[in-house]
């Protein structure tokens, strides 16, 4: 495999090895973790962050009941 070297800030350089598993990890797999991580992500279509955003909202306004509360109203 052809390596290359790369230049990032000490602060990235920290933070990649707070991301290591162990202390003796090469940067390369840390990097191929974070990588796979962000191929993973599935982002929220427009319709479904917007029932989110809503039922954020009807959650603030007190218009949401607690499991607990609905399993009492329905007498279990």
């Amino acid at each position: 495999m052809v390596r290359s070297t790369i230049s990032v800030p000490i602060e990235l350089k920290k933070q990649l090895n707070e991301l290591k598993l162990h202390s003796r990890e090469p940067y390369a797999d840390v990097i191929t973790r974070l990588v796979a991580c962000a191929e993973n992500v599935v982002l929220l279509s427009d319709e479904e962050t917007t029932g989110v955003k809503e039922a954020l909202d009807e959650n603030k306004a007190g218009r949401m009941k607690s499991s607990d509360s609905l399993w009492h109203e329905l007498g279990r």
